[in-house]
């Protein structure tokens, strides 16, 4: 490991325990600054209302930490929409934000376009199938935002049980991110999940960011954050166990497929010669291929959309 990581670690990796939340209440208090927590969901209408609400009860009702909490709906055909209202967040459908653009499948599509319909200073974004959630999972990782001026991005950072064994999730982590970081980005090698859905940054920084619209925008937001505000600005702290929904094999492949592209945009911006992925089932005949296409496409930062713009002038 590189003794600029080493250092990294023992000054921008802390414990959910080493801000009490009434310093991070002090500190909000303090600046002015105002947070949003942006739950992206498809079909997710078993947990999202949990995750809503105890942040609502937690982080709002409680103590005034939180100031907007939005849930943006990519297409759910269940109730995701309903059970997230009644548990109190302003629910926006993707299709709706920035009409003038065709959407596109994707969670990075969906996090993108929250900077539209989001007023924060400080963007928070919170997967929406975590189980057991605790609202430790937002004041830990807003916590650095609002008490060190320095930092400008914060990863959460757990242990993933898989099934009943302690730190076997985030299997497409530890097979193709964590490679590709250490090989090609190795000032990032100390970030523990480096693809996790919990993190938290300035509106300042996010806005300037590309977004890869799929399942590469964790990766590319580690890595274009790295090149604009230095490593000193990323920050990651522990809040505990991650529970969530895994998904099987070929899903993992695919997400593979995707998060290299990312990679290799970022190192040559170069070109695949075939952006697609074959995977196998076994059908009736035998093996049958089934092709996928990898998600290539990234929106452009925010900064340049000009309804984003009209927006901040107003």
């Amino acid at each position: 490991m590189l003794e600029e990581v080493e250092r990294w670690l023992s000054t921008r990796s802390w414990s959910v325990t080493d801000r009490p939340l009434h310093q991070i209440l002090a500190a909000k208090q303090r600046t002015g600054q105002s947070v949003s927590v942006v739950l992206p969901a498809l079909n997710e209408e078993e947990t999202v209302g949990d995750i809503v609400a105890t942040i609502r009860h937690d982080l709002m009702q409680q103590v005034p930490l939180v100031d907007e909490i939005v849930v943006v709906d990519s297409g759910s055909t269940d109730r995701t929409s309903e059970v997230a209202a009644a548990a109190g967040a302003r629910v926006v459908h993707r299709d709706d934000i920035l009409p003038r653009i065709p959407t596109v499948p994707g969670k990075g599509e969906v996090l993108w376009r929250s900077l539209l319909v989001t007023s924060g200073d400080i963007v928070c974004f919170i997967d929406a199938d975590l189980r057991e959630f605790k609202s430790e999972f937002v004041s830990g990782i807003v916590g650095p935002l609002l008490t060190d001026p320095e930092v400008d991005l914060v990863k959460g950072m757990y242990d993933r049980p898989l099934g009943g064994a302690a730190g076997q999730g985030g299997r497409v982590t530890e097979l193709m991110a964590r490679p590709l970081l250490n090989m090609h980005w190795p000032q990032l090698a100390g970030f523990v999940q480096p693809l996790g859905g919990e993190y938290a940054a300035r509106r300042s920084l996010l806005e300037q960011l590309p977004f890869p619209v799929g399942y590469g925008v964790e990766l590319g937001m580690l890595v274009d954050a790295l090149h604009l505000v230095g490593l000193d600005a990323l920050a990651q702290v522990d809040v505990g166990v991650r529970k969530h929904r895994h998904q099987d094999g070929q899903a993992l492949g695919r997400m593979s497929a995707a998060i290299y592209r990312t990679a290799q945009l970022r190192l040559a911006r170069g070109h695949l010669i075939r952006p697609s992925l074959t995977q196998f089932e076994r059908g009736e005949d035998g093996f049958e291929p089934r092709t996928f296409s990898v998600d290539t496409e990234e929106r452009p930062p925010m900064a340049e959309i000009a309804e984003y713009a009209s927006r901040k002038v107003a």
